[in-house]
């Protein structure tokens, strides 16, 4: 259900209340629609009208209005309209933002689950011998997920991409800050 306080009256969350949902990867078509990459599993993050804001890299969020949104068939996209992006150099200009939500508004979730982004920061141990290997930085999302993990070698620190599912990380320990893999040979010597 939208809100029904005016746009002028909403403070915009500090940076730190927002939550990454998804990027601005195109325009569709000429009257100003968004091709939108979901970071999200939640559908009606980009198919149910409210406020959302914008964001480009090391600037302040910006409040938009999403007036409508369907997900491509076929695809992992979704196109999105907004309020006042009524063409298709309007939407253009849009490319690479990031589409963002009150981190308040994260949906309630049933026992043992867990919004992926809560895995940054969390320790990655080898479920063999429980030896961590290093920290989850972040998440990319590439048709499958994959945690971006930083490892700390004699070098420096290292990167690595584990794909996240189930037969590479079968657990989840969020209240105890781990995650335990299992990668199949040579996985970590990439």
């Amino acid at each position: 259900m939208a809100d029904q306080t005016s746009s002028s009256q909403i403070a915009t969350p500090a940076p730190d209340d927002l939550l990454v949902v998804g990027k601005v990867v195109s325009a569709q078509g000429l009257q100003g629609e968004l091709r939108v990459l979901p970071m999200s599993d939640f559908p009606e993050r980009f198919t149910r009208a409210g406020r959302r804001w914008l964001q480009r890299r090391e600037e302040a969020p910006r409040q938009v209005e999403l007036l409508s949104g369907r997900q491509l068939p076929g695809k992992e996209l979704f196109v999105v309209r907004l309020a006042a992006i009524d063409s298709r150099e309007a939407a253009e200009a849009l490319v690479g933002d990031q589409l963002l939500v009150p981190l308040a508004d994260r949906p309630k979730l049933a026992k043992g689950e867990f919004h992926l982004l809560d895995l940054v920061g969390t320790e990655v141990r080898l479920l063999e011998d429980q030896r961590p290997i290093g920290k989850v930085r972040d998440l990319i999302h590439a048709g499958n997920d994959l945690l971006e993990v930083e490892q700390e070698t004699p070098d420096g620190p290292r990167r690595l991409l584990i794909p996240f599912v189930t037969a590479i990380v079968p657990e989840v320990h969020l209240e105890e800050g781990w995650i335990g893999i299992t990668p199949p040979p040579g996985l970590l010597e990439l």
